[in-house]
């Protein structure tokens, strides 16, 4: 009776400590329990609209700017923002770069502030390209983002915040940049917080839904916080699932004593 009692017990604990591929497998649908010879091959299943993201500009954004003429540069003035912006190496783009200030504006020499705040990088390039025509000859204008960020916390193989040089990054390509997701983490209930138009928002997204691709939090924006949280067997997996065999252990002690005080 008390070996029974004890397999019972170890039983409980290994069962509940499990995870189901309905909680691990990303971008289910109706798919996760179909075995390989279910599934059709070489053929598209279903398509969804892709959707249109392009990141706009704003405050605080650090943006490369670099100006391309045949003017002298005895005459040309964006020769200043054009020296601090070139050269250096990508280490350095945080010190080279033009700060986007609160009003989302950029100063340059001569022309003033120029609003760039809103634009997407190509928009605010052409923007730029219409003022330098005014004063440059045959000039090219090139501007970049070099700042685009985001912080991944929570159960990933890697806590932090990740730097990207392409504005256009999908939630799981953040989170495979950030080193992937652990096992003991809760697919279905990934937080984001995001700041957009001058408040914070926070939403859920479901990565084991295929259907999360056509969420507005499937792009990630600038500033992005990704939050992983974890699942309700995560206590046992990691503490109590490792101590199980003390536990088993312990509890046959208990019923071996209580058998033979009441014997």
């Amino acid at each position: 009776m008390t070996r029974i009692l004890v397999l019972f017990a170890g039983a409980v604990l290994l069962f509940s400590s499990c995870v189901t591929n309905k909680k691990y497998v990303y971008l289910q649908k109706n798919d996760v329990n179909a075995r390989a010879g279910q599934l059709p091959k070489d053929s598209v299943v279903r398509t969804y609209p892709q959707q249109s993201f392009e990141y706009l500009i704003q405050p605080n954004d650090a943006l490369y700017i670099r100006f391309e003429s045949l003017t002298p540069e005895d005459y040309n003035f964006f020769k200043e923002v054009e020296a601090q912006s070139a050269g250096g190496g990508n280490r350095n783009f945080a010190i080279t770069s033009e700060l986007v200030d609160q009003d989302g504006m950029v100063l340059f020499p001569v022309v003033g502030k120029v609003k760039v705040s809103g634009l997407t990088v190509f928009q605010a390039q052409d923007s730029l390209q219409k003022i330098a025509n005014l004063y440059l000859e045959s000039p090219v204008v090139k501007v970049r983002l070099v700042n685009f960020r985001y912080t991944v916390i929570g159960e990933v193989k890697k806590e932090g915040t990740v730097i990207s040089y392409d504005n256009r990054v999908s939630l799981p390509e953040a989170i495979g940049l950030a080193g992937g997701i652990d096992d003991l983490a809760d697919r279905a209930n990934v937080k984001i917080i995001r700041q957009r138009n001058g408040q914070m928002e926070v939403g859920y997204i479901n990565l084991l839904d295929e259907n999360m691709i056509q969420s507005p939090f499937y792009y990630v924006y600038q500033n992005d916080i990704i939050v992983v949280p974890a699942l309700r067997q995560r206590p046992y997996r990691k503490y109590f699932g490792q101590n199980l065999s003390l536990v088993i252990s312990s509890l046959s002690l208990l019923l071996l004593v209580y058998s033979i005080t009441t014997n």
